[in-house]
């Protein structure tokens, strides 16, 4: 993942050729999508074994460094670690940090993840080579005998669905991304991988006490996450909204004592701008503003060209996370310390765990079915035989919260957030509290139904900045203050603390494209059906476009991302000269 990545190849039989080793040299500018002036390299090289490393940060003060001796150990290190001390223990993922770790040494290479795999490891195998990294594409093409990408089409059908991976599947055909708290270890060209299961959750307290110890654990964790930031010289930037996840981090930060400042995106009718602000006046930090562009009357947002949000998703994320999310984009790497609210929802039982009101146990199984495979006739027999099968295993846990809950850590964080990250990586090594391996670790060992009541996260916030009790939430009440008792009775009803700003989440252009937008969408899906064959039909797409407005726009951006990594868009030159598309906003004035 940039900031660093990784590379590692081990022979399965005496020495690495060497003109492997050029096409991994070449395949960098590629694979690592920053400009190719500011990357810089080291190489390791011993017995039957190599480790690339290669980062964008424009000195070597970072720690640990990209790639540090420790005795007969070569290690690199992807990500930060609470303690940089702790590059001696890798791989160990019980480390505090966000994480994964790269070991070499004479005839033995090494890759890990962490908890969330948000740091992934992908690798590949050719008939004398194993061949492990960071990036996917890169595994991809130096695993290839010529430079030509062969896509997995089968693999890309829970793109479309859901716009990210729900699979150990990646876009390129042979390479595979390691599991959560894996270890894969080439050993005299021999391949052994090693897997620690989740966490199991205990039971919910009983006792406030035994609460109250509980939610410290968890608050302990993260209250260790930002120790390191009280000394750095400068306030962290957050990124604040006015939900619940960002609310916790700036109320973490508030108790740690930790000089911050909050920027909110939007505009400034929308509520994430208008609570965020309230919270910014609560805790007294400074607060700024960035609003969408918009026409001089103010009546529609310009958004670039879908071609060109496209190749920048595709050049970020490989393919594994749909243009529909908005990707932070490149600027020149910066040491200033940065914080957003991505996989709060890990405290609070998973994303996939809060679209549910109804938790009776069939309810809890459609929810994993259609996560899977929704959507099914807009998909061929083959595509929907193969998610059925990846749902597999999930259907067979019989905890169904627990498996919502773990397949949002091995997919949403592990291959959705994993990708969609690595845009803000380019620009340095920004804290995520949410994603540090004792953060997960503790929030997973509670109850998921006590997380889910979304209790723990509420006392989170209140232990760390009480004075926030009466800032508003925006969108839905909290879970356990709503009707919610008779299910869960240990959950108590707030009073007064933390109202509800039902305001209806505002107006995004993502979510209302206009006839424009679509239009543009419709035409490059449509014109590249025969790509997309193998995964979905024809006519089905034909209809989805039918109306001037296409109604399902995540779904649309989701093929348009597919359809244009199949027809070649990228590796290849950034597309120039494409024009901005004006999106006509319903209200205009407000």
């Amino acid at each position: 993942m940039p900031v660093r990545v990784y590379l590692g190849v081990a022979a399965k039989r005496h020495d690495i050729p060497a003109p492997v080793l050029d096409r991994v040299r070449s395949a960098i500018e590629s694979a690592f999508p920053v400009p190719p002036d500011v990357i810089r390299g080291r190489e390791w090289h011993g017995r039957g074994v190599s480790l690339f490393g290669w980062t964008n940060e424009p000195d070597d003060t970072r720690q640990p460094p990209l790639l540090s001796e420790h005795g007969d150990r070569i290690i690199g290190l992807n990500g930060h670690l609470a303690d940089p001390a702790d590059v001696t223990r890798m791989p160990d993922d019980s480390a505090g940090g966000c994480f994964s770790a790269w070991i070499a040494r004479d005839g033995e290479l090494t890759a890990s993840t962490a908890i969330n795999r948000v740091c992934p490891v992908f690798y590949a195998e050719t008939p004398d080579l194993h061949i492990v990294g960071s990036r996917a594409l890169l595994v991809h093409l130096a695993a290839q005998p010529g430079d030509r990408v062969e896509h997995d089409v089968l693999a890309l059908q829970s793109m479309v669905r859901q716009g990210f991976f729900l699979s150990d599947e990646t876009p390129y055909r042979g390479v595979s991304a390691l599991r959560p708290s894996s270890r894969l270890v080439v050993r005299d060209g021999r391949r052994a991988i090693t897997e620690t299961p989740l966490p199991e959750a205990a039971p919910a307290p009983a006792s406030a006490r035994g609460k109250r110890a509980a939610i410290a654990e968890l608050a302990d964790a993260l209250l260790a996450t930002v120790a390191p930031l009280r000394d750095l010289g400068e306030p962290v930037n957050l990124a604040l909204t006015g939900g619940r996840d960002t609310r916790i981090l700036a109320a973490l930060l508030h108790a740690a004592r930790v000089p911050f400042r909050v920027t909110t995106n939007g505009l400034d009718t929308h509520p994430d701008v208008i609570i965020a602000r309230r919270i910014a006046a609560e805790l007294k930090v400074e607060h700024t503003v960035i609003a969408p562009p918009q026409t001089a009357q103010k009546d529609a947002v310009l958004v670039e060209h879908p071609l060109s949000r496209a190749w920048e998703t595709l050049r970020t994320c490989e393919g594994m996370t749909s243009a529909y999310e908005t990707i932070v984009s490149y600027l020149p790497y910066s040491g200033k310390p940065t914080m957003s609210g991505q996989s709060g929802e890990t405290l609070r039982a998973g994303s996939l765990n809060l679209l549910q009101t109804d938790l009776g146990d069939k309810a809890l199984l459609r929810r994993i079915n259609n996560t899977f495979f929704k959507d099914e006739r807009l998909f061929t027999a083959e595509a929907n035989e193969h998610a059925r099968e990846l749902a597999k295993p999930w259907q067979a846990r019989t905890n169904r919260l627990e498996a919502l809950d773990h397949l949002y850590i091995w997919y949403k964080v592990g291959r959705w957030q994993a990708s969609a990250r690595a845009g803000s990586l380019r620009r340095g090594d920004p804290v995520r509290p949410f994603l540090d391996n004792r953060v997960v670790r503790a929030a997973l060992s509670l109850d998921q139904g006590w997380r889910l009541s979304e209790e723990v996260i509420y006392d989170l916030i209140l232990r760390f900045a009480p004075r926030l009790r009466d800032v508003p939430i925006e969108g839905k009440p909290w879970r356990f203050a709503e009707g919610l008792t008779k299910r869960w009775p240990w959950s108590r009803m707030p009073t007064g603390h933390m109202p509800t700003a039902k305001t209806g989440g505002g107006w995004s252009w993502r979510t209302s494209p206009g006839p424009a937008l679509t239009s543009v969408l419709r035409d490059q899906v449509l014109g590249g059906l025969d790509a997309l064959a193998p995964i979905v039909n024809a006519d089905e797409v034909r209809a989805l476009f039918a109306d001037p407005v296409v109604k399902k726009p995540a779904l649309a951006w989701h093929l348009y991302t597919v359809s244009t990594l199949l027809t070649g868009l990228y590796p290849g030159k950034q597309p120039e000269g494409l024009e901005e598309i004006t999106v006509a906003r319903p209200d205009p004035a407000g």
